[in-house]
């Protein structure tokens, strides 16, 4: 989702540059990057202000599959968890004023171990026995990617979003209404349920731009992809007054039965009303949703920062010199393969912002795709 300052960034960018994709963009690096100099790819990535890359959620079609963290320190130290129980465990989350008042069980902020635990006892999935621990995997149903023309935003008549916004193929425009109606089936859903999982995290190592993001989802494995693809609160203290810059209400279990009447795709809907601070998914299984939606709003905010910021769809690595590289490409590419150099500190693996400041991931965990990879072919 690229405003129109956006693409006068990119165009500008790719005439400097000159550089096609997959080729390094090399830029020397400021207080941002170079604060990763002595980072490797195994370290942590809990704190909303230093970042530091997590290790890997590995992914292989059509499962999806997340190694448990018992023999994993950097993943074992992250605790912010709290379980809320009672008529008010919903208030006392911060999801009642969504609407979402029902459900007597609110699991927030669980540890890796914990949401492995969870998506055991849920029957989620199946573990697997891997070289290096138990592995859960998760099948994701039809789709093993995004659903891109099934993803949609709210266009608010007069709003900035409906001035800033090209409007087109890739930004579906849909109406305030047919938000409000999936808004509505989204909050009837969860409110039917006993139990829910709630993340609140940070999206953006940079203080100076970063948003504060929730997601609110009916399955332990979708809590703990964005766990893992989002910047986690070293602990409670972290969260404490936290108030979303945005919320994501993931209901991938429903689908949109009125979707002709909608004017939409299909019966998957994935809606984004930046007016309103909210998201909802319908009839996609893929954790990948959560990811790419907010991916697509640092594309919205960052140009409109004072001074403007580029997002940039890439993979970044530091050299010890301070040196930074950025790897451009579509995914599958190998931006990932590319930034995990041996001998040169990962920044992250897909998505960063540039600043006067240097360069910063925008995630607090990596996404490799892993069909066909073996050791032998990819020592590294």
């Amino acid at each position: 989702m690229l405003s129109a300052t956006s693409r006068i960034f990119l165009r500008t960018a790719t005439g400097i540059g000159g550089k096609t994709a997959l080729k390094a963009l090399v830029a020397r690096a400021a207080p941002c990057a170079s604060t990763l100099a002595g980072s490797s790819v195994g370290g942590n990535a809990t704190s909303p202000k230093v970042f530091s890359p997590s290790n890997h959620i590995q992914w292989k079609r059509p499962a999806t599959t997340a190694r448990a963290p018992a023999d994993d320190p950097a993943r074992g130290n992250y605790n912010s968890s709290v379980t809320f129980t009672g008529s008010d465990a919903c208030e006392a989350a911060g999801i009642a004023g969504l609407g979402i008042t029902s459900p007597s069980t609110i699991y927030k902020n669980q540890t890796f171990e914990q949401l492995f635990q969870h998506e055991v006892a849920n029957n989620e999935g199946k573990i697997a026995s891997a070289e290096y621990g138990e592995t859960f995997t998760v099948d994701t149903g039809k789709f093993t990617g995004r659903s891109p023309k099934d993803k949609w935003i709210v266009k608010n008549i007069g709003s900035d979003s409906d001035a800033n916004i090209d409007w087109g193929k890739v930004n579906q425009p849909t109406t305030p209404e047919v938000f409000d109606e999936l808004y509505e089936k989204a909050v009837k859903h969860f409110n039917s349920l006993d139990k829910a999982y709630v993340f609140d995290g940070f999206c953006g190592a940079n203080p100076k731009s970063q948003r504060k993001i929730r997601f609110v989802h009916e399955m332990a494995w979708q809590q703990h992809f964005v766990t893992n693809m989002f910047i986690r609160a070293n602990d409670p203290s972290d969260l404490e007054g936290f108030e979303p810059d945005f919320t994501v209400i993931n209901a991938c279990s429903q689908v949109d039965e009125d979707w002709e009447r909608h004017g939409l795709n299909s019966e998957v809907a994935v809606v984004f009303n930046i007016e309103k601070k909210c998201a909802v998914i319908f009839g996609t299984w893929y954790g990948g949703e959560n990811k790419k939606g907010i991916f697509s709003l640092m594309n919205y905010w960052l140009p409109m920062e004072n001074p403007p910021q580029f997002p940039m769809h890439c993979s970044a690595n530091v050299g010890k010199e301070g040196d930074s590289a950025l790897f451009f490409g579509l995914s599958g590419t190998g931006k990932t393969t590319l930034s995990a150099d041996p001998h040169r500190a990962l920044i992250g693996d897909d998505e960063h912002g540039w600043d006067e400041e240097g360069v910063f991931n925008f995630e607090g965990g990596c996404y490799a795709k892993t069909i066909n990879l073996s050791e032998e072919t990819e020592p590294d």
